[in-house]
């Protein structure tokens, strides 16, 4: 009798994880007015290494102490081969605890056995995904926008996603690629779209990608006043890794006054967050505990929205569970007339 209701059990548990396969888990702002989303980067998990079992103890303890609405998985995530074990793994730290989670790719997941097509593909079978892999002719798998509902169950906020690709692929050409011009058209066109079907008024956004913008180099470019000496908070211990090209993102986002804040990895060794014309740009903490170079340790980066404001909170929880440069924005930059 006990082995049936054990049985029984599993099954039950398997079917309702079932319903989630697939489809587009609701995102939606909690009674507080608020929706937090704890973003995990640069995980680099290798399958049956010490340093895998580290890493997911660690995601555990993450969600455990900011309890998020979301995970946003912002590339560099899976790196063993085969690749379907270590996805599992790694998904299955967000799938057990029921969290939503949305996955953008860098430049080393489809180094191994699968394609970026593949990626997407499995991961959209797996419980709790809130992704899509985007429209298909334009540059790049996995540019799309997730909606996240008022407690009036209308769209009051947005959270995009960009695939910002892998390596330049010019000939004689080092480097890291960049966004293509469909791409930032794309963003456009949704941008306006979305205001429009909003009564005209812009909705806040948050923009999640790998590698990271050109203008995250001028933050600390001390010869030109571009931040006129507001505060950037957190570590800058290397150098900014754009892509070789600069094709208009961020000059697209400032023009369509939605997205308040920029979240990417890639550069193991940044956890900052600075402003610049009125966008935040941030860096995640680089999550793979041991997998891969890293002098200033190990964490997850943590955004909270607002219901109804354009302003949102976010700090970075360390692996020793310390919280670290705690701000607001816009607030936190504004600067003295």
């Amino acid at each position: 009798m006990k082995m049936k209701k054990t049985i029984m059990g599993v099954i039950a548990l398997s079917l309702t994880l079932g319903t989630a396969c697939g489809q587009q888990t609701e995102l939606k702002f909690d009674k507080d007015g608020k929706f937090r989303v704890l973003q995990f980067t640069d995980i680099h998990y290798q399958q049956g290494t010490p340093s895998a079992d580290r890493t997911l103890r660690l995601m555990r303890r993450l969600i455990e102490a900011e309890k998020p609405d979301m995970i946003a998985f912002t590339g560099d995530i899976v790196i063993s081969n085969p690749q379907r074990p270590g996805w599992d793994e790694v998904l299955g730290t967000a799938i057990e605890s029921r969290t939503p989670y949305a996955v953008v790719l860098g430049n080393h997941d489809d180094e191994h056995d699968w394609t970026r097509d593949q990626i997407f593909d499995y991961i959209l079978t797996r419980p709790f995904a809130t992704m899509e892999k985007g429209p298909a002719g334009i540059k790049g798998t996995g540019n799309y926008v997730l909606k996240v509902s008022g407690r009036e169950a209308q769209t009051a906020a947005l959270l995009y996603f960009f695939d910002s690709g892998a390596y330049a692929g010019l000939d004689g050409q080092d480097g890291y690629d960049w966004f293509g011009h469909d791409q930032v058209d794309w963003y456009r066109r949704t941008s306006r779209d979305l205001s429009r079907a909003n009564g005209g008024t812009t909705l806040p956004a948050l923009a999640f990608f790998h590698i990271p913008l050109h203008e995250y180099t001028l933050l600390h470019d001390t010869t030109k006043n571009y931040v006129r000496k507001a505060p950037v908070f957190g570590v800058r211990t290397e150098k900014e890794c754009p892509g070789i090209l600069n094709t208009g993102m961020f000059a697209a986002m400032v023009e369509s006054a939605d997205v308040m804040g920029t979240f990417v990895g890639h550069d193991h060794n940044n956890d900052y967050i600075g402003c610049l014309s009125g966008v935040c740009l941030a860096y995640g903490r680089s999550t793979g505990a041991g997998s891969a170079y890293n002098k200033i340790g190990y964490g997850a980066r943590v955004i909270v929205l607002t219901e109804g404001k354009r302003e949102f909170e976010t700090w970075i929880r360390d692996e020793q569970n310390q919280v670290l440069h705690r701000v607001t924005c816009p607030d936190s930059f504004r600067t003295p007339q």
